[in-house]
């Protein structure tokens, strides 16, 4: 009896060390498709904000709240059984989509860039100054949060395509949890920096007070950042997965041309190598991101964009 005891006790161990590497590799999966996302990520922290700017300080988090819940509701009931059911059946057509994807935010960063050098985000700033409703806000940021929710949950499965249903599906789930809740997270922090600012600005410490005065300063700035660097994210971002997508498909030219620039610079840097050459294949890759964007900035002006200033002057 003492026997059989001891060996279940042995088994149960067993199982319990299984189950923990399984967890602990679902974690190591689930942070490399995060990091392999980390462009949309920081374009998505960078865009949200955006939204609440100029409302009521009371009303910021509960909106950023709703947010995020429709962000959830987006990767959790729509986006990640579509992809799951696309990986089982048509796996075939994952390389395309993503590109599909990366061309979106190629597209996005151009635009982004050309708004900033010909002046039409001044135009932009002026016509968001009359604010929607509540309702028109969250629904319009939750659709904005969807393209970016699915091109993350995309990038995310493709770096776990190799894993059984089961696991894909799980570890899919840890990521979508997992950086709504750092992406929502930070925006909460990011949007009521400068109340905190404020608040500590009438404290009576001059330290304390100063500081409170430099966030509230810096809050702008910030602000400045993140739009920049989200920019760039998603020209590298996009321009990577378009370079890796036209070298799976069997287009290998401009793929080997970064490559052989990136070992050239790592074998030229010596101890820096490593870096160095990530950093030319990241340039490699935003460079590419540029041109696409720039071209789908071109035809989109020329016939969509044009197409509907006719409808609007014909309307008046």
């Amino acid at each position: 009896m003492a026997g059989g005891l001891v060996a279940l006790l042995d088994d149960v161990a067993v199982l319990a060390r299984a189950a923990a590497a399984s967890i602990d590799d679902i974690g190591a999966a689930a942070g490399r498709a995060s990091i392999k996302a980390a462009g949309v990520v920081v374009d998505d922290t960078a865009v949200t904000p955006q939204y609440v700017h100029g409302l009521n300080a009371d009303r910021e988090l509960p909106i950023i709240r709703k947010i995020a819940l429709g962000s959830l509701r987006n990767k959790l009931l729509i986006i990640l059984p579509a992809i799951l059911l696309l990986s089982e059946f048509l796996d075939f057509l994952l390389t395309p989509i993503l590109m599909i994807g990366g061309a979106y935010l190629c597209y996005e960063g151009a635009e982004k860039i050309w708004h900033r050098i010909s002046g039409h985000a001044e135009e932009h700033a002026s016509v968001e100054e009359a604010l929607p409703d509540e309702k028109t806000i969250v629904t319009g940021a939750v659709r904005t949060d969807f393209i970016l929710s699915a091109e993350i949950m995309v990038i995310s499965l493709n770096e776990v395509a190799s894993e059984g249903f089961v696991s894909r599906a799980v570890i899919l789930a840890v990521v979508a949890i997992g950086i709504t809740v750092l992406v929502y997270g930070v925006v909460g922090v990011i949007v009521k920096m400068d109340d905190i600012g404020l608040s500590l600005a009438q404290r009576s410490g001059k330290a304390v007070a100063a500081f409170g005065r430099g966030l509230v300063k810096g809050m702008p700035k910030l602000l400045s950042v993140l739009t920049v660097v989200g920019t760039a994210a998603m020209l590298w971002v996009g321009g990577h997965i378009i370079l890796v997508g036209t070298d799976e498909l069997g287009l290998h030219a401009i793929y080997d041309v970064v490559h052989h620039l990136e070992e050239a610079a790592h074998d030229a840097t010596g101890a820096l190598g490593g870096v160095v050459g990530w950093i030319v294949n990241t340039i490699g890759s935003a460079l590419l991101g540029l041109v696409i964007g720039a071209v789908i900035v071109v035809v989109m002006t020329l016939t969509v964009h044009r197409k509907k200033a006719g409808s609007d002057a014909g309307s008046h």
